[in-house]
């Protein structure tokens, strides 16, 4: 599996502040989509992500997002090495996910970075 890069998810309870201070500290501009009831912001190497108490406990357990060549290939060694297949893969508005817990227990979501034409 071809790792990519690796983005540090971060919760935050007001997206909009939370988007102007890493804006000026990565010097990027956000990408802003959904995620079911979650607001999430791509700035720079951060996913930021404000959302319902519930869901936003599910989502501070993964530790963090890795960039990866191709999520099927990723499926393919998570398996070899003994890792869970938690959820996905899964189409999202940047490429497909999935996310895996490690033998140790870590828990990481994958994403191949190849957006999903939209019908």
């Amino acid at each position: 599996m071809d790792i990519l890069g690796t983005s540090l998810r971060v919760c935050v309870a007001d997206l909009d502040a939370a988007i102007a201070v890493y804006e000026r500290l990565t010097g990027a501009q956000a990408m802003r989509f959904e995620r079911g009831n979650v607001s999430v912001a791509a700035v720079g190497c951060f996913f930021l992500m404000s959302g319902p108490a519930a869901e936003m406990e599910i989502l501070k357990k993964v530790t963090a997002t890795l960039a990866v060549r191709d999520v099927d290939a990723a499926v393919s060694d998570l398996r070899a090495v003994g890792a869970q297949i938690i959820a996905g893969p899964l189409p999202t508005p940047i490429g497909r996910n999935l996310v895996a817990r490690h033998p140790d227990g870590s828990v990481f979501e994958y994403v191949d970075r190849n957006p999903q034409p939209t019908a």
